[in-house]
C-alpha cells in the first residue's frame, strides 16, 4: 500500500521556475492552448483565441462567475514589525485569517495603507486565538464595513508562486479577474458560515482557466453555436494550501460555496439529457457541477457547500470535457485532471507542454480536454 508521500510523488513533475508565469498573456486570449482529444488520443497546438474550432458541436461551455475580492491585508504589529494576512471568512464575529508569520494571542495589529503608513482611522485587529494554521481576529469596527475596507486598503490575493509580477495593484484588480465576474447574493449556507456577514462574499483566488476569455471571444463562441452557461463557486483555500494526508484519507477537501440559478440548472440538465457535451471552464466549474448533480447528471442540488475531492477512480456525472490551466505538482487540482484523462497521459502532456515552453499556473497557458 502506498504511503501518502508515495502518492504525492506520483503527481510530481520537474518544472523550471522560469516556466511559472508572473503576468497573464496580453491580450488574454493570446495564451497558448494544448488540445487533447481523448477518443483520438491526439494532441494539437494552438491558442485560446481559436478555442471555438476545437469545442465539440452543440456543446455547453460552463463558466464560473465568481469575483475575486482584495482579501490580503498588510498590518503593523504592536512590536513595530509587519504581517500580511489573508482573510478567509468570518466565524461568530471573528475574522478567520492566515498570516505570513507567527503572531501572538492578545496582540493588536493595525491596518496599513498601501504606502505603508497607518490608515487614517485606527482600524485594528486583536488576535483572539489560534485555530490550527489559522488565526481568529477581533476587529475594532463593525464587520459590515469589512468589504469597503478591503476595497480601499486590501490587495489581490495572488498565489505564493507569483513572486515577481510586474503588475501594479490597480492592474491586478483588472487582470486577476475574469471579464464576466460579478458578486452574487450569497446562499444561505454561506451566510451561516460567515456569521451572517456574507453579503459581499467572493473568492480569494481567481478561476484561472476563465482569465483567458475576452468579450469578443465569448461572442464568437456563441456565434459558432456554443451555448454558454454560468455558475458561481467561490474559490477558497485550495489554491494556496498544500494537499494534506488527512484530506487524502478522508476523501474530502476544503469547503467551497457554489450556486447555480434555476435557468442555468435547467439548461445544463436539459443539455445532459440530450447528450450534448458539457465542457467545464476550469476545475472550479467541474467541482461545482459534479457536486450539484445526481448519478444521472441532473442538477438537483443547485446550491450548497462542496468538499468534493475528484481523483483517479472518480466517475464524472456531468463533465465531458475541461478547459484548464497547468497546475502545481502534487495538488488536488492536478489530480482532478488526472481523473479525467489518467495520470500517465496527464504527465506526458505536461512534459510536452514544458518542451513547447508553455507558461504554467495561474497566469499561464491552457489545456483543453475533449
Amino acid at each position: 500500500m502506498h504511503s501518502f508521500q508515495d502518492i504525492l510523488r506520483l503527481y510530481d513533475y520537474p518544472l523550471a521556475p522560469a516556466r511559472i508565469a508572473q503576468a497573464p498573456a496580453t491580450p488574454r486570449d493570446s495564451a497558448k492552448l494544448l488540445v487533447y482529444d481523448r477518443k483520438k488520443e491526439s494532441v494539437q497546438w494552438s491558442s485560446v483565441r481559436h478555442l471555438p474550432e476545437f469545442l465539440p458541436r452543440g456543446c455547453v461551455l460552463v463558466l464560473n462567475e465568481t469575483k475575486v475580492i482584495p482579501a490580503r491585508m498588510h498590518l503593523r504589529r504592536s512590536t513595530g514589525g509587519r504581517v500580511s494576512i489573508l482573510i478567509l471568512g468570518i466565524v461568530n464575529g471573528r475574522i478567520r485569517a492566515l498570516a505570513n508569520r507567527r503572531i501572538r494571542t492578545g496582540e493588536t495589529l493595525s491596518l496599513l495603507t498601501k504606502k505603508g503608513a497607518p490608515a487614517g482611522r485606527p482600524y485594528t485587529f486583536t488576535v483572539a486565538r489560534r485555530l490550527g494554521k489559522e488565526w481568529l481576529l477581533r476587529p475594532s469596527f463593525a464587520l459590515a464595513g469589512l468589504p469597503a475596507i478591503l476595497n480601499r486598503a486590501g490587495s489581490m490575493p495572488l498565489p505564493p508562486y507569483i513572486k515577481h509580477t510586474p503588475l501594479t495593484e490597480r492592474e491586478l484588480r483588472s487582470r486577476y479577474q475574469t471579464v464576466f465576474a460579478r458578486l452574487r447574493p450569497p446562499i444561505a449556507a454561506e451566510v451561516r458560515r460567515f456569521g451572517g456577514q456574507a453579503k459581499n462574499s467572493g473568492s480569494i483566488a481567481a478561476p484561472t482557466a476563465s482569465l483567458h476569455f475576452t468579450k469578443p471571444l465569448l461572442k464568437k463562441l456563441e456565434r459558432c453555436g456554443v451555448t454558454i452557461a454560468r455558475v458561481t463557486l467561490h474559490v477558497h483555500l485550495g489554491t494556496f494550501a498544500s494537499l494534506t494526508e488527512e484530506q487524502w484519507k478522508s476523501g474530502e477537501l476544503h469547503s467551497e460555496f457554489y450556486s447555480i440559478d434555476s435557468r442555468n440548472a435547467r439548461l445544463i440538465t436539459r443539455a445532459k439529457r440530450e447528450g450534448r457535451p458539457i465542457i467545464a471552464a476550469g476545475t472550479t466549474v467541474a467541482r461545482c457541477l459534479e457536486s450539484a448533480a445526481d448519478f444521472t447528471g441532473d442538477i438537483i442540488h443547485p446550491r450548497g457547500v462542496t468538499r468534493l475531492f475528484i481523483r483517479e477512480g472518480y466517475r464524472f456525472k456531468v463533465v465531458n470535457g475541461l478547459l484548464t490551466n497547468f497546475h502545481v505538482p502534487k495538488s488536488s487540482l492536478l489530480m482532478l485532471v488526472g481523473a479525467l484523462i489518467g495520470r500517465p497521459r496527464l504527465l506526458e502532456l505536461y512534459a510536452k507542454a514544458i518542451k513547447k515552453r508553455f507558461r504554467f499556473f495561474s497566469f499561464g497557458d491552457a489545456m483543453l480536454v475533449v
